[in-house]
């Protein structure tokens, strides 16, 4: 389909278990997350562009797109954002990067919170696109936001409800949750590759794990440092059509979370920035990677 082209393609063995990576440009090093319910495949207009001034790793996170689906436990740990960051700071040391830029939209994003918490010594600047930090946001649910972000409920019921409800119809929840987006941003070869992995079995039952995570085990872990600033540039991101922004002071919030300075803007789109306004978040991630 033309997508990465020029990238080298490479499955990571971690410690947990194997993550699908993908890795082109030169320049300094840039990790690029996905978010749900989608693959690397998001980034397919950012960073191919990015590459031409950095060397860009796309990878797809633990339980989602080709990556390994590993057996979880009754705490959920094997999916805290602790786990999938892990796996990500050695994909990172796979590849020959020591220190690197990280930039995650949606679940991407909270891995890549995690990751420059618990890797402090090498991740050099965050971006992260349409979220703050988890905790905050289970802490100011409302209305508002239990509507918009329904699923967040919904994904975290015991096994197999949740399971065995989008399992009765993968396409259908897909479509919903893509549905997010107007203007029809997913064509149809996209729309199929987000289907053709997200419609198995192990994949529903690992994302539903990696939203009961968040909603136990991750939380223990953002308590427990939640006092102990950052010291890493942050961009925060997010759409003016989206909720996030409508509801928080996005940059005030990353800001206390970092002694380092925030920059922030809305872009002119919904929840799925990379796809919907590419050039946009193009021209967003640039000056800041650049420092």
């Amino acid at each position: 389909m033309g997508w990465f082209e020029g990238f080298e393609t490479r499955d990571v063995a971690t410690s947990g278990t194997l993550i699908h990576t993908r890795c082109g440009g030169s320049g300094p090093p840039v990790l690029m997350l996905h978010g749900h319910p989608e693959t690397h495949l998001m980034w397919r207009h950012v960073a191919p562009r990015l590459a031409e001034r950095f060397t860009v790793v796309v990878a797809d996170l633990r339980g989602y797109g080709s990556s390994g689906k590993p057996p979880t436990d009754p705490d959920h740990a094997p999916y805290a954002k602790r786990a999938m960051a892990l796996d990500m700071a050695e994909v990172m040391a796979a590849w020959g990067h020591d220190r690197f830029a990280v930039v995650g939209h949606d679940r991407g994003g909270r891995v890549a919170h995690r990751l420059a918490r618990d890797h402090r010594d090498r991740v050099t600047r965050l971006a992260v696109l349409d979220i703050c930090p988890t905790l905050d946001m289970y802490e100011r649910a409302d209305m508002a936001f239990a509507r918009a972000y329904y699923h967040w409920f919904f994904l975290i019921q015991p096994y197999d409800l949740p399971e065995r409800m989008i399992g009765a119809d993968p396409a259908y929840y897909l479509g919903r949750m893509l549905g997010r987006a107007e203007g029809g941003i997913f064509p149809v070869e996209v729309t199929a590759e987000y289907l053709r992995h997200f419609a198995r079995p192990e994949t529903i039952h690992a994302i539903c794990e990696d939203y009961r995570a968040s909603a136990g085990v991750d939380l223990e872990h953002d308590r427990a440092d939640r006092d102990r600033l950052l010291t890493v540039p942050i961009l925060a991101l997010w759409g003016a059509d989206g909720l996030v922004g409508r509801t928080y002071d996005v940059q005030a919030v990353w800001q206390g979370y970092t002694s380092a300075p925030v920059r922030a803007a809305a872009l002119p789109c919904g929840h799925y920035l990379p796809e919907e306004a590419p050039a946009e978040t193009l021209a967003a991630l640039l000056p800041f990677l650049e420092g």
